[in-house]
């Protein structure tokens, strides 16, 4: 490979890597391509003339770059970061769900919609009518349990027995 080539590789390659950095977002490409552009302009002036010593200074460059800049490159230009709590027990609760089918205390045999879906749901205390609405307390394993929003009506005796048998 001809001297010149390898310069223009290292400068092109240098700007195609800062350039890409656009697209990849991290610092890693653009202390890259900082590194073949400089390799490129010291080979151009003639002052890096072994391609073995231009590819050993580019490595040792970019390494020296990425290791001992970038951590004070993220400190000062912060990236647009945000948190999200991954419990979506605890995003749900105090949420607001409808009633699809009638829930009562004792079994999870009743249906709300929340967030787009149905789920098994029981009452915190009384019976529950659907097309009520209803606040997420909590979830035991993959029922949630609600409390009415508006007053609850209380079972009567008669479904409690019929329902523990």
């Amino acid at each position: 490979m001809d001297g010149e080539t390898l310069t223009w590789i290292f400068l092109a390659g240098g700007l195609i890597l800062m350039l890409l950095e656009f697209a990849l977002p991290g610092g890693i490409a653009f202390f890259l391509g900082i590194s073949g552009v400089s390799i490129g302009i010291l080979r151009f002036f003639g002052l890096l003339g072994d391609p073995v010593w231009a590819i050993t200074a580019w490595l040792l460059t970019s390494i020296g770059l990425t290791i001992a800049i970038r951590p004070f490159i993220k400190k000062y230009f912060k990236s647009e970061t945000f948190t999200k709590i991954a419990d979506e027990d605890y995003e749900a609760m105090d949420q607001v769900a409808v009633v699809v089918s009638d829930l009562n205390e004792n079994d999870n045999s009743g249906r709300i919609r929340f967030d787009g879906a149905t789920w098994n749901a029981r009452s915190m205390k009384g019976r529950v009518t659907a097309g009520r609405q209803v606040a997420i307390r909590y979830r035991e394993n993959t029922t949630w349990v609600v409390e009415a929003i508006d007053a609850y009506e209380p079972m009567d005796d008669s479904i409690k027995q019929k329902e523990k048998n």
